[in-house]
């Protein structure tokens, strides 16, 4: 091939995949940051199937600041909660097309500093105990510290006087607008936990795994019958974006999605497509 005509041919062939990229239509996905892990791979997974006709840009964080910042006028397109009363608010101030879809479920468990002698049965004399302190994400901001409180007031029926002493030591250390964010590559949970600023946090399961794998030395503890609390996550696909966040909607409904929010310890919500 004659040199000239390379030097010709070589501009379009650098310039070939940022022409594609830009051909692809943008989707943006707004999601509880409990889902960061799973939905990452969802949206590849997506991006995939389509052969690069989409593209999805994701942003995670606590769902409560994710439905303040869509109210306030940031444009996203389909956003994951990590509960059914953000995405329900949304829609029930006409932001929303079509119903919120329950399309995932997860639970509390407790993460516990190595040394921390707790069992699923002691875990409540554990946290109402002097010297333990106990970390919960930050409610109305995180789903995840509503379901702590929420555990607080189940604590009430075993333990009188349980409600008022966890709520009032109750260290809100994630998800809230000023809180401290990890570094770059650590676990939010796991980095809390190493940093010694509490002894026991409650979180989801799924979490805690991850945090486990950030940080080795922490312990999961099963939270006990008497105590469980189950989360019910909630999408809606947001008024004013392109017909294809109706795609990814269904998509993270369907099989495919649903193995990869199995492999992050996920069950399936009660509209998941059987």
């Amino acid at each position: 091939m004659p040199r000239t005509f390379l030097k010709l041919l070589l501009p379009w062939i650098l310039l070939g995949p940022t022409m594609s990229q830009a051909s692809a239509e943008a989707i943006r996905l707004y999601a509880a940051g409990s889902l960061k892990a799973a939905m990452t791979d969802i949206a590849r997974a997506f991006e995939a199937r389509s052969s690069g006709r989409y593209v999805v840009e994701t942003e995670f964080g606590a769902s409560g600041l994710l439905r303040e910042r869509i109210e306030k006028g940031e444009k996203a397109h389909v956003f994951a909660s990590a509960n059914m009363k953000h995405p329900q608010t949304l829609a029930a101030a006409g932001k929303a097309e079509g119903a919120v879809r329950m399309f995932a479920r997860n639970q509390l468990c407790a993460l516990a500093r190595e040394g921390v002698a707790a069992t699923s049965d002691t875990l409540l004399a554990t946290m109402l105990s002097d010297h333990v302190r106990v970390g919960t994400s930050t409610p109305k901001a995180d789903p995840s510290g509503d379901y702590a409180f929420r555990l607080f007031a189940k604590a009430e029926a075993v333990t009188p006087g349980a409600k008022a002493r966890l709520e009032s030591k109750a260290l809100k250390l994630t998800g809230g607008a000023d809180t401290a964010k990890a570094p770059e590559g650590r676990n939010q949970y796991g980095w809390v936990m190493s940093e010694a600023k509490a002894d026991v946090f409650l979180t989801y399961c799924t979490n805690a795994v991850l945090a486990k794998k950030d940080t080795p030395s922490l312990q999961i503890i099963d939270v006990p019958a008497t105590l469980a609390v189950g989360a019910d996550y909630g999408m809606v696909v947001l008024a004013g974006g392109p017909d294809a966040a109706k795609d990814l909607a269904a998509f993270i409904l369907g099989g495919e999605a649903q193995s990869i929010m199995r492999q992050y310890g996920f069950g399936a919500g009660s509209d998941v497509t059987k």
